[in-house]
C-alpha cells in the first residue's frame, strides 16, 4: 500500500475508534443520568439474599454476566454465574431459596431465559432484571428491572452489542460497588479472595512480612558503639533499635547516623548518646503498600513494628521487595 493510502488508512481506524468511545461514553452518560429509586431498591434485594447472587445472561449478555459475578464474589458478595442454556438440563438446581437473580438481556425476549424466570416465580426467588424494554417478558417478569437507556450501538451496522455490554458492565459495577459500601467491605477482608500476585501482596499486612524474634537489632541505650556496630552488622538490617527497661523503644540508629557522627568519635560514645528518640515506627496491622509509601516518603529502608510502645518485628526494603509488594 502506498504511503499516502497507509495515512489515510490509520487516520480512518483512529476516526472509528473515536467515533465508537465517543458513542459508549455518551451511553454511560445516560445511562448515569437513568439512575433513580430501582437501582437502590435493587442494591437493598441483592444485598439481602442470604445464598448467591446468580448472575445470568446469553451471548454477549452472558459474557458481561460472568465478570459481574466474579465482582461480586471478589468483593464480598457470594456470586455464581449460571447459563441460561444449561438451566433447563438440571443447572436449575444451582439456584435455591435464598438466592437472589439478576438477569441481563438487551430485549428481555432471550427464549434461554425463560426456565430460569420460571424458576424464579415458582419458588419465589427475587429476580433483578437489565434491560432495555419494560414490556419484554423479563422486564415484566422481574421484581425490579433497570432499565437501560436506549442509546445507538457504537457498531457501524448498529447490530453488534457494543453501546448496550458497556452498559451492562458498568451498571453491574456500580451495583458490586454499592454492595462493597453496604457490607462495610475492607480492604482486610478483599485480601482474604486475592491471596495470589501482586494484588495480594499490596494487601498484605506488615505483620504478614515483618521479621520477629532474635532477627532484630536490639541493644540498650548504654550499650557501648563498638557493640551496637557488631548488632547492626550481624543483624543486617542497616540499623539498631535501642529499648528502654520496659522494652520500649526509646529510639533508634541509622546507617545514616553513623555516617553523621563518624567524625565525632563514634566508637566513645554510648549507643543513647547518638540515638535518635523519634523513630519512624508502624503498627503490624499497616498495610504493606501503605509502610512502602512510608519508606518512600521518609527515605528510609527500615522500619520497627511496634505493639504499646514495644518492638515485635522489623521490615526492611528488602524483605518488601521478597514479598512481591514492590
Amino acid at each position: 500500500m502506498p504511503p499516502d493510502l497507509k495515512t489515510a488508512a490509520r487516520a480512518d481506524h483512529l476516526t472509528s475508534a473515536r467515533r465508537t468511545l465517543s458513542l459508549e461514553i455518551e451511553g454511560l452518560n445516560a445511562l448515569m443520568a437513568s439512575l433513580d429509586g430501582p437501582f437502590t431498591e435493587a442494591v437493598e434485594m441483592l444485598g439481602a439474599a442470604t445464598g448467591r447472587v446468580v448472575v445470568t445472561g446469553m451471548g454477549k449478555s452472558g459474557h458481561i454476566a460472568r465478570k459481574i459475578a466474579a465482582t461480586l464474589a471478589s468483593t464480598g458478595t457470594p456470586a455464581q454465574y449460571v447459563h441460561p442454556g444449561e438451566a433447563s438440563h438440571g443447572d436449575l438446581g444451582m439456584i435455591v431459596n435464598g438466592d437472589a437473580i439478576l438477569a441481563i438481556s438487551k430485549s428481555g425476549e432471550v427464549s434461554e431465559l425463560y426456565s430460569i424466570i420460571s424458576h424464579a416465580k415458582r419458588f419465589a426467588i427475587p429476580l433483578v432484571a437489565i434491560t432495555q424494554e419494560r414490556g419484554s417478558v423479563l422486564g415484566s417478569a422481574a421484581d425490579i428491572a433497570l432499565l437501560l437507556p436506549k442509546v445507538e450501538e457504537a457498531c457501524p451496522n448498529k447490530l453488534a452489542p457494543t453501546t448496550s455490554t458497556t452498559m451492562q458492565l458498568a451498571l453491574g459495577d456500580a451495583i458490586a460497588m454499592a454492595l462493597i459500601e453496604r457490607k462495610g467491605f475492607s480492604a482486610k477482608d478483599f485480601k482474604v479472595f486475592h491471596p495470589g500476585g501482586k494484588l495480594g501482596a499490596m494487601l498484605s499486612h506488615v505483620r504478614e512480612i515483618m521479621e520477629t524474634g532474635g532477627a532484630m537489632p536490639l541493644a540498650r541505650p548504654q550499650t557501648p558503639m563498638t557493640e551496637a556496630l557488631v548488632i547492626m552488622s550481624k543483624k543486617s538490617k542497616g540499623c539498631i533499635g535501642l529499648t528502654d527497661e520496659s522494652g520500649r523503644l526509646a529510639g533508634m540508629i541509622t546507617d545514616g547516623d553513623i555516617r553523621r557522627h563518624s567524625a565525632e568519635g563514634l566508637l566513645a560514645k554510648t549507643a543513647g548518646e547518638i540515638m535518635n528518640r523519634t523513630p519512624v515506627t508502624v503498627s503490624p496491622e499497616m498495610l504493606a503498600s501503605e509502610a512502602v509509601n512510608l519508606l518512600n516518603q521518609k527515605k528510609i529502608t527500615s522500619l520497627f513494628a511496634v505493639e504499646d510502645g514495644k518492638p515485635v518485628g522489623i521490615v526492611h526494603i528488602h524483605d518488601f521487595l521478597k514479598a512481591g509488594v514492590v
